[in-house]
């Protein structure tokens, strides 16, 4: 066991946020802890680690234990490295024991040619614990570390020189996860580790943690990464928690199953209660049988006392509805080597030269794609919000759009929520605007709130009571489950999935895109490429694509070339690519060899005990093996 939570409890304000909540971690668990938002689960990992105290029982009960020498690392929500300090230096600072140790094992081999007697013993001795102890380690290999850790977090090709301050806020924040995972605690607590993350950083940190050495505790409203990494769920609801094996599929449909075998349960002992009751009111008065009404009665208080608890239905967060009044024709949209560009003039930049898109009627088109490579752009050009200078780009007609904005910058932030709804349709009473406000649950005083005070998850729900009014055929969305609770991304995948219009959307959120999506479109740096079905169809044939690629480059290698006639030209173009491939595969025996060579010196007691010297060697092999990965790439095109 590396943590224990036992019956404490949270009051904030007179309200009891969590009531008699026991926990244990074991190593190696991965553990995903969900609930709406507020529930309490941050709360709990404050608790946890203990950045605040909790409320115990009237007996003095309640407690939280972490064994004996266990490291918690606790990131969380919204927190980013700060400070002048590089990104080398941050990096480093995890095995800074380490580099001491190294230090030290320096200064003691430049004495033992010094010492002799008892004091030379000590210090052989002292040498000998410290070179195993940072062997062990994985000393040697810190920069290989740091260099996987800092790639797999997006960070491959930045400057490590630059100073932390210098990076943008989710940038910090990536980098204070990639820092933690080189500490490596026992146990890991992380609260919505995917924000800021994109779909390639995402499913490497999740490769990551599902072999880390320790126990994952972690708070995500992703619910495609709590499938991929936990082995166990636990839910705070209403207070309390309870815990589910299996991963984040098995815990919906089990926590299904529960709720309906408690709500026969219940309704079976809400009638037996009923007769009981009847029974009793009938005959307590008779002389006859008032003895036998007794005795129903004594049956009923004992039901009573250990009585099934009404099932907590689930009552959706928010209602929505999405409908449109005219059908468009079969092609919606055609856009042809149209240039998808940000900015204006001499500040303008091009993302994608050449883009190319045919929607039809009825599609749900997710389009996906690293950080910055400009998928808002492309809805924003679709939209004609962005200019474009170079292709041709058309609607259909009877085409009406609706656009939500990751950023909410259609929304006015100096109006009230109920201006911003007058602000469109002037024509709808108070009355009708609460309405559709209700729905997504705005009420009370927040329809009254200025759009720039209210939550993300508030503008978002917003932003889709005006698109249910818009009554638009085509929806265009920037990431639309971004600061939504599971529940209520539950209800607009709902509303989604039943939407029978067209949809074109940006999204990291895999659950989504398996969910809605009927085709993906990936943009790469080089290309834009179409794929039909949803995510996980994509996956599947981008692996085909690999293994193809990979089948097609060895059946050339070995195929027999086809006797025909040939220019002299071709001849001659024939004669240099053979000479380039004899070459390169020289050089690929070379770089073998000298990988092979450089392994080895590593392992030579006087290189792995010369910090400088391994370091040299480190990034020498680091080198050759880029090397090598280019040479083997180049020969498999030849």
């Amino acid at each position: 066991m590396l943590a224990s939570i036992e019956n404490i409890n949270k009051i904030y304000n007179g309200e009891e946020i969590l009531s008699g909540i026991s926990l244990t971690i074991e190593n190696n668990e991965r553990i995903g802890l969900v609930g709406v938002n507020g529930c309490g689960k941050t709360t709990l990992l404050s608790i946890l680690t203990g950045k605040i105290d909790f409320d115990k029982n009237p007996d003095g009960s309640g407690s939280v234990s972490i064994a004996s020498g266990v490291k918690i690392g606790y990131l969380e929500q919204h927190t980013g490295l700060e400070g002048d300090a590089s990104i080398a230096d941050e990096m480093r600072l995890p095995f800074k024991h380490l580099d001491e140790e190294y230090e030290r094992m320096k200064v003691l081999e430049k004495s033992l040619n010094e010492l002799s007697g008892e004091a030379l013993e000590k210090a052989e001795a002292e040498y000998t614990a410290l070179s195993s102890h940072y062997e062990n380690n994985d000393g040697y290999i810190i920069d290989v570390k740091i260099n996987t850790v800092l790639n797999g977090m997006g960070f491959a090709g930045v400057d490590k020189a630059r100073p932390v301050n210098s990076l943008s806020g989710g940038e910090r924040t990536r980098l204070a996860l990639a820092k933690l995972l080189l500490e490596a605690p026992q146990l890991l607590i992380l609260d919505e580790p995917t924000n800021h993350l994109d779909l390639d950083t995402t499913m490497w940190l999740e490769e990551y943690l599902s072999e880390y050495k320790g126990a994952v505790l972690v708070v995500s409203h992703n619910r495609y990464f709590l499938d991929k990494l936990c082995t166990r769920i636990c839910e705070i609801e209403r207070g309390r928690i309870k815990s589910y094996s299996g991963n984040y599929s098995f815990f919906i449909s089990q926590k299904k199953a529960d709720n309906e075998r408690q709500e026969k349960l219940y309704d079976a002992q809400q009638k037996k209660i009923s007769e009981l009751q009847f029974f009793i009111d009938k005959n307590r008065a008779s002389a006859t049988s008032a003895k036998a009404a007794k005795s129903k009665q004594h049956m009923l208080d004992r039901i009573l006392d250990d009585a099934v608890e009404k099932p907590r239905t689930y009552q959706k967060p928010a209602k929505i509805k999405l409908e449109y009044d005219i059908a468009p024709p079969k092609d919606v949209f055609e856009a042809v080597d149209v240039d998808i560009t940000v900015g204006e003039g001499e500040a303008s930049k091009t993302l994608i030269d050449s883009f190319s898109l045919k929607v039809r009627r009825g599609e749900k088109v997710g389009i996906i794609g690293a950080n910055g490579i400009g998928k808002s752009s492309i809805l924003k050009t679709m939209l004609s919000i962005n200019p474009h200078a170079k292709g041709k780009m058309s609607w259909a007609m009877n085409v009406k759009t609706a656009y939500f904005d990751q950023k909410n910058e259609q929304l006015d932030p100096l109006n009230s929520v109920m201006e911003e709804v007058h602000k469109r349709y002037p024509r709808m009473t108070d009355y009708e605007v609460r309405s559709i406000l209700g729905s997504v649950l705005l009420t009370d005083e927040n329809v009254y709130k200025p759009v720039g005070v209210i939550s993300g998850g508030e503008k978002t729900k917003l932003s889709f009571a005006l698109m249910m009014l818009r009554r638009a055929n085509v929806l265009l969305l920037d990431e639309p489950t971004n600061h939504l609770d599971i529940l209520t991304k539950e209800v607009l995948e709902d509303a989604l999935a039943e939407y029978d219009g067209t949809i074109i959307f940006v999204s990291h959120d895999r659950y989504l895109l398996n969910r809605i999506a009927s085709r993906i479109v990936e943009v790469t740096p080089n290309s834009v490429s179409s794929y039909e079905g949803n995510f996980d169809k994509y996956l599947e044939q981008k692996e085909k694509e690999k293994a193809s690629e990979l089948a097609a480059a060895a059946s050339v290698k070995t195929q027999e070339p086809k006797k025909q006639y040939r220019t002299k030209q071709q001849r001659a173009d024939d004669v240099k690519r053979k000479q380039e491939i004899r070459e390169l595969e020289a050089r690929i025996e070379e770089l073998e060899g000298l990988i092979a060579q450089l392994e080895a010196k590593m392992c030579e007691p006087q290189i792995a005990g010369d910090y400088q010297k391994l370091s040299e060697a480190c990034q020498e092999l680091e080198d050759a093996k880029n090397e090598l990965n280019d040479c083997m790439d180049r020969w498999v095109l030849m």
